[in-house]
């Protein structure tokens, strides 16, 4: 059995500093690590924890392969890091290219700064990009789950950062695939016309940057926003009480320390807010049916409509079997079953997000029983939602856990969301983790359901420009004219 308090198996982590530090003059350390890592930590993130694990984690590796995101950010980062190696290999520094090669990035905080990393790794479209492991700080830390890492906040020990790197050392390579959303609404003639106004959100939720005027994607005299998601999206009750528990934490921070308390107080927002009584406090008009016009595309080039329940408040678009806190809305459908036929288990690279709607709180509450699901509603590569004039103003929608209130027409001009899936990222999962692919021939799959027939190969209907093509986390990633790097994509 392995000693992970031994300095032999800190070494198979650490950078030394010329890999690290342009121009370093030092010693050269020649040993090949087996796993080299590089941590990025929001301290800000699980109250103290972040900062603690900051510390420790510097305490057992090289510190300056130990980032605090609250003070540099990865894209600048991994920009210099990854320079840095380019120009070392064209020198024939054999360490840096197995470095380069073995490298595994760990990433600490909630799903919007694991998504920030995501964001970034994808922006930068490296030939071979560094597969992730988060660590869960968060409230609801969705994506650690959803790989295996847990969904409590960690240790901050010594002893608990060493067994979390000899998990990683371990861990598993998965592709998962990364979804973009584009955001086009009218710029109204008066009032505010940021969609996440008035929230102050964080870097981390990348999604969301305005289109520049020489994208393909803009359109005259229309404000277009776009990003990406790793996890889900959501519009409707859930996102109402999310917005409503990011609201009171912005106001009173001090209270929001404690996991515990933080799914507390989540809970009693959702009483407050009236959704286990959705029937009686809200009007049929804020149903989803009522809301938007919504068309999937389960074919390329097929846009069909989407007939959801009238009963439906709350709709997810789902790509992880992870969403409020572990919960998996989707479930593994009974391919026996004639009203699941053509829907297949939830697998994470299959290019297909899943639709599931939920009618109130109560409907909710049914995940937390075996083999608990929401509404089915679809299987798609591509979903749009059209919202037309109507009796609401507003609605509220969420990606990743980080919600906004998003203002609708009050003219005859739609707001238009549209998802597509974008490219792929690779995650680092435990060997129990949740998620499952397609390609794994351990996985149970739907007889008729084949991954390369869904695939398509020609991207013609999808061909957009290379700008469109990015989720804007790491527009300022340029490699130097000097640096040869002809061989990344």
């Amino acid at each position: 059995m392995e000693d992970i308090h031994s300095e032999d198996f800190l070494k198979e982590f650490r950078i030394p500093d010329y890999l690290l530090i342009p121009g370093f003059k030092g010693e050269y350390l020649r040993y090949v690590p087996s796993c080299p890592v590089v941590v990025f930590i929001n301290s800000r993130s699980g109250g103290q924890l972040g900062g603690d694990l900051l510390i420790t984690y510097r305490s057992v590796l090289n510190p300056n392969q130990v980032y605090d995101l609250s003070e540099e950010t990865p894209d600048n980062v991994l920009r210099k890091l990854f320079v840095n190696l380019e120009k070392l290999k064209a020198n024939k520094d054999e360490l840096a290219h197995k470095v380069q090669e073995r490298l595994r990035i760990i990433v600490a905080g909630g799903d919007g700064t694991a998504g920030w990393l995501l964001g970034v790794v994808c922006d930068l479209k490296l030939s071979c990009p560094p597969p992730i492991a988060t660590v869960p700080l968060g409230t609801g830390n969705n994506l650690p789950f959803a790989f295996g890492w847990g969904k409590k906040n960690p240790g901050t020990d010594r002893d608990s950062v060493l067994s979390f790197l000899s998990q990683v050392k371990g861990a598993k390579e998965m592709k998962v695939d990364s979804w973009h959303i584009l955001l086009r609404m009218r710029t109204p003639k008066e009032g505010a016309c940021e969609p996440i106004a008035p929230l102050d959100l964080p870097h981390s939720l990348h999604a969301f940057h305005r289109v520049s005027s020489s994208d393909d994607l803009n359109k005259e005299g229309c404000q277009t926003f776009r990003g990406g998601f790793w996890n889900y999206f959501s519009m409707g009750m859930d996102a109402q009480v999310s917005y409503a528990f990011h609201s009171e934490r912005k106001l009173h921070p001090e209270k929001f320390k404690n996991q515990l308390n933080n799914q507390k107080t989540y809970a009693k927002l959702a009483g407050s807010q009236g959704w286990f009584s959705a029937s009686l406090h809200h009007p049929s008009s804020k149903n989803i049916g009522q809301l938007a016009k919504v068309m999937i595309m389960k074919r390329h080039g097929e846009w069909q409509e989407l007939k959801v329940p009238h009963y439906i408040r709350s709709i997810i678009c789902l790509n992880l079997p992870s969403f409020s806190g572990g919960l998996n809305p989707w479930g593994t459908p009974n391919k026996h079953k004639s009203s699941d036929r053509d829907l297949t288990p939830p697998f994470v690279d299959d290019g297909l997000i899943e639709i599931v709607g939920f009618k109130d709180a109560w409907h909710g509450l049914v995940l937390l029983t075996p083999k608990g699901h929401g509404t089915r509603l679809a299987q798609a590569h591509k979903v749009k939602f059209e919202f037309h004039k109507g009796a609401a103003t507003e609605t509220y929608m969420r990606i990743d856990g980080e919600p906004w209130k998003q203002p609708l027409p009050i003219d005859d001009d739609p707001v238009v969301v549209e998802i597509s899936q974008l490219h792929q990222v690779k995650m680092l999962a435990t060997p129990d983790c949740k998620s499952k692919s397609v390609y794994d021939p351990s996985t149970p799959k739907n007889s008729d359901h084949d991954a390369e027939d869904e695939k398509d190969s020609d991207d013609e209907d999808d061909a957009v420009d290379e700008e469109s093509r990015k989720f804007g986390a790491a527009d300022s990633f340029k490699i130097p004219d000097e640096v040869d790097i002809s061989h990344l994509s």
